[in-house]
């Protein structure tokens, strides 16, 4: 039971009441002033409700209230008064009371009151990131703790990050951090591994990794020769290996707090930066532009862009068009969701999934209401996951669907075998509504029998919601005309303009015309544009001190010889590919991972395009972790529900589901293509 603070100048009714309520099971702390309550609360961290009286010397209900929320800002409050007015509920109101009760009120009534503003406090609390308290003297509950709060995990997490930082650098890191980059022409046994990554390209030949880490990050250190003068030296291979290290654990620590609320998502974001900067990783400037990149942009961007979409109602005439044949939610997973993904082979995934997911909030609001019922959170996973999962399934369909595509084509074209785009969709498409329709079996026969909601037609749901709106406003109409825009700009000049200038342009033309002010804009979930900055920092830092570089081929050695030629090396490359984009970004993990298996197929006697194609599908199988894609980021700070805004979709049901749609994925690649139709098309002859 919730313990609840009352405070009313009145002895003899503050006792009287308190007694009632303790006799009902509640703890109850009773003072009789607003600075007393204020110290209580600062005391005590397990006051959630406040019972107060409006009407009080000194401080009156309203201001003790404005006080306790300044230390407690999820405490739940209760106006009582005898000298109740229409002003005085208005400015309790204001401060977003709980509940305002004529004095002397009901017992029952109050108790009802009181612990329906108990259920409150834990969507409160979930709003402003605060943990729940413990049960005081219990050891295991204090370190499972609440989401945000886990003290067992950040224990965890510091024996982790300790553990590989202070343990020394493999000698095969130091070595690959120390080898020079071969003159043209200059002839070796073996691969050169470090040629096909696209930032080393900007090697001179004869500089190693370590030197050319130092130089582009412009930390040189300053030396004493021996006749005393200083000069500046490139950084060692052991001393860029420390970095390398530093970064293996920055992202074995940030997959662990991602994955279990260990701490804020932002807050984990900040330990990203502070590893960066304290360890030395890059110079302040450096570590900016390992922040600002082009995806977070975009997340920002699509995140404002989807409040003018939702605002103007515009969301509903595209659900029309979208979401005609999802009838209900077997023809949704079976049909909807392949349709979706073969469009994301070709348009902006990313942009599907944030017009998209605002409908799914109103269909899931709409059928919880339907059915009576305070909430499904069930449901919720369904849309939102199968959404994702869908979205990532189109990934594989064309060098369009996404940036790891690209750069897989241009460490192809290095070795003379890169593909038109014709090519690659012959190879890839086949591939996308097989998998999607793999991914909606396991949400039919595993999520869907525990959904509450008995019948839900989705497309009869966003035909009514568009009906009930009218036609389309003038603002409707601007809207549209700016999403056109940005999408042409997508398509046409996205190799120009990024992903993210198009949709900054679209938010200032937004702007413009009135249709979103700058309180809707900064009013979007800020944890998932830091949590993805996140990532990009992680990418960027694992890259450039070679630690990708040390993982990829490390795993590549471990691989027995059945996988090491044919289609078992690229099933293999799929397999690493495919684990390490959910905790990397996708473009990243192609960057890394490519330069290592392509020039191995070309060594082993495999097909290029059998190992780039299966690296670069594998890629956007970020199913596990919301840092893998913006789809998933997008998805994940869009599920909540409408009335509560309790987060409905949690990291936890990503890396649960995630889990089981990562192995259908592998299994439909390696079993539907890698061995299947690949086989009957063949390859070009090298």
């Amino acid at each position: 039971m919730a313990k609840v603070l009352l405070v009313d100048d009145e002895d003899q009714f503050r006792t009287s009441l308190a007694t009632r309520l303790r006799t009902r099971g509640f703890d109850v702390v009773d003072v009789d002033n607003g600075e007393a309550a204020i110290r209580a609360v600062r005391a005590d961290e397990a006051i959630d409700l406040a019972v107060l009286d409006l009407k009080m010397p000194k401080m009156d209900g309203i201001q003790t209230l404005e006080e306790l929320r300044t230390f407690r800002p999820a405490i739940q409050g209760i106006m009582l008064t005898g000298h109740g007015s229409l002003d005085s509920a208005k400015e309790a109101g204001r401060l977003e009371a709980f509940k305002y009760l004529e004095k002397p009120c009901d017992i029952d009534e109050l108790v009802g009151v009181l612990r329906d503003a108990a259920e409150q406090v834990v969507y409160a609390k979930a709003r402003h990131e605060i943990a729940h308290v413990a049960e005081r003297g219990s050891l295991w509950p204090w370190l499972l703790g609440a989401h945000n709060s886990r003290p067992l995990f950040l224990f965890v997490g510091a024996a982790l990050f300790l553990g590989l930082v202070l343990t020394p650098a493999p000698s095969r890191l130091v070595e690959l951090l120390g080898m020079e980059k071969r003159a043209p022409g200059a002839t070796a046994d073996g691969p050169e591994p470090i040629m096909g990554y696209a930032s080393y390209r900007e090697m001179t030949p004869g500089q190693t990794i370590a030197g050319y880490y130092t130089r582009k990050n412009k930390l040189e250190k300053t030396v004493v020769r021996a006749d005393g003068t200083t000069a500046k030296a490139a950084l060692t291979p052991d001393e860029v290996a420390f970095r390398a290290k530093v970064m293996l654990g920055v992202i074995a620590v940030s997959a662990l707090f991602w994955a279990t609320g260990a701490v804020p998502v932002a807050v984990t974001t900040l330990f990203v930066a502070a590893c960066l900067y304290f360890f030395g990783i890059f110079k302040p400037d450096g570590i900016a532009q390992a922040f600002a990149k082009d995806a977070v942009l975009f997340i920002f961007g699509v995140l404002a862009l989807a409040k003018a979409i939702t605002k103007t109602g515009l969301d509903r005439r595209i659900g029309l068009l979208l979401l005609a044949p999802a009838k209900n939610l077997t023809l949704f997973l079976l049909v909807f969701m392949p349709l979706l993904s073969v469009s994301c082979s070709f348009l902006s995934e990313h942009a599907l999934v944030a017009f998209t997911m605002p409908l799914f909030v109103m269909v899931y609001a709409s059928a919880i209401r339907a059915g009576g019922l305070k909430k499904d959170r069930t449901l919720m996973v369904l849309l939102a996951l199968a959404l994702c999962y869908a979205a990532n399934s189109g990934g594989p369909g064309s060098p369009a669907a996404g940036g790891r595509n690209a750069i897989m084509v241009g460490i192809l074209a290095d070795y003379g075998m890169a593909p038109t785009f014709q090519q690659w969709v012959l190879y890839g498409l086949p591939l996308v509504p097989v998998m999607s329709m793999a991914v909606g079996l396991y949400f039919l026969l595993f999520v869907r029998p525990h959904v509450a909601v008995t019948h839900l037609d989705i497309a009869a749901e966003v035909r009514r919601a568009a009906q009930k709106i009218g036609p389309m406003t003038r603002d409707e109409y601007v809207t549209a005309g700016v999403l056109i825009l940005v999408m042409v700009l997508w398509i046409t000049a996205s190799d120009a303009l990024g992903l993210g200038g198009p949709v900054l342009l679209g938010l200032v033309l937004l702007n413009i015309f009135r249709i979103l002010p700058w309180k809707d804009m900064q009013n979007i979930h800020w944890e998932v544009v830091f949590l993805y900055a996140g990532a990009t920092a992680i990418g960027a830092g694992i890259a450039a001190t070679g630690a990708a570089l040390y993982a990829a081929e490390a795993f590549v050695n471990i691989l027995p010889d059945v996988l090491r030629t044919g289609s078992g090396l690229a099933i293999a490359s799929s397999l690493f590919t495919g684990i390490t984009t959910n905790f990397m970004s996708d473009g990243a993990t192609v960057a890394a991972i490519g330069p290592v298996t392509v020039p191995m197929a070309t060594v082993a006697g495999v097909h290029p395009w059998m190992v780039g194609f299966s690296t670069a599908y594998a890629s956007s199988f970020a199913h596990m972790m919301i840092i893998g894609t913006p789809s998933n980021a997008l998805a994940y700070a869009m599920a909540k529900d409408p009335s509560t805004g309790e987060q409905l979709v949690t990291l936890g049901d990503f890396l649960r589901h995630g889990s089981a749609v990562l192995v259908i994925s592998f299994v439909v690649l390696w079993l539907w293509a890698i061995l299947g139709y690949w086989l009957w098309l063949g390859f070009p002859a090298v």
